[in-house]
């Protein structure tokens, strides 16, 4: 586990801070099934400003290559952190709709960092609930020689993984600390099931519809079919920085539709644990 986790609780301002730095990479478009439709290249940077609280965000995508005028800038300033977004130790933060309301779009964002790396997913439900497109954000540190991790496989995830979780609650910034673990095992169906522990709490895929999509730079997106302001729920991404190196973000709302709570892990496979 991260030996950040270990140390005194940083406030979520400074956990946002790990993000500083220039971040090339690129946005790829994908389908609910996970195809990916279009990709453009990227370059995000947040600089620290002169005041004690400031920094400065700008994105440029470009649409015909680097080579040309972006066809996309944003720029802004952040002051402070809204509450619809979470930050941990490691930087890795995750942000999302704060209420499921009727026929109004919902969507989830989750973003790790390791080092050099940032790998971000953006998961997007329609106005009725089905789960509809995503956005694969795969960035590395301008100026390094980091480079992409190859596409999951199903094998590189079957297994045992233990490790620690930080859970904020929606009304409590401070994180809670348990311990976490995670079996994959391989379904009667092709598949993989999912059987989490988080503390004394534990829970296994299928228990809702939902779809396990393997993606490109070793991450994964679990995600209901569909969500509802009826129904509690959780979306969930991963990633594998390394091979024995699991991180996992995890967003949970209510039977009413209300952001409830925020987890992050960070695990190692368990010496053996083939999962077969």
């Amino acid at each position: 586990m991260s030996s950040a986790t270990a140390a005194k609780p940083s406030s979520q301002w400074d956990n946002f801070l790990q993000n500083l730095g220039a971040w090339e990479g690129s946005f790829a478009s994908l389908d609910a099934n996970g195809r990916v439709l279009d990709t453009t290249p990227s370059l995000l940077c947040l600089e620290k400003g002169e005041g004690e609280r400031l920094v400065h965000f700008s994105l440029s995508r470009w649409g015909n290559g680097r080579d040309t005028a972006p066809t996309r800038e944003i720029r802004q300033e952040y002051r402070s952190l809204g509450r619809q977004v979470v930050f941990f130790s490691s930087g890795s933060f995750c942000k999302g709709s704060l209420q499921v309301a009727p026929a109004t779009a919902f969507g989830a964002e989750f973003g790790f960092v390791a080092g050099d790396r940032r790998h971000r997913l953006v998961q997007l439900h329609s106005p009725e609930g089905a789960l509809e497109s995503l956005v694969l954000i795969r960035e590395f540190r301008l100026g390094s020689d980091a480079s992409e991790r190859p596409a999951l496989e199903p094998e590189a995830l079957l297994g045992r993984w233990s490790g620690q979780a930080a859970t904020i609650q929606a009304d409590w910034p401070e994180p809670d600390l348990a311990a976490a673990t995670l079996t994959v095992s391989a379904a009667a169906d092709g598949g993989l099931r999912f059987e989490s522990r988080i503390g004394d709490t534990s829970q296994s895929s299928g228990q809702v519809p939902e779809r396990l999509l393997l993606l490109p730079d070793s991450g994964y997106c679990l995600a209901p079919l569909q969500v509802s302001h009826r129904q509690p729920f959780s979306v969930e991404a991963g990633w594998l920085p390394a091979p024995d190196r699991l991180e996992r973000l995890i967003r949970r709302y209510d039977a009413s539709g209300a952001w409830l709570s925020a987890t992050w892990i960070s695990a190692r496979r368990e010496p053996n644990g083939d999962g077969l």
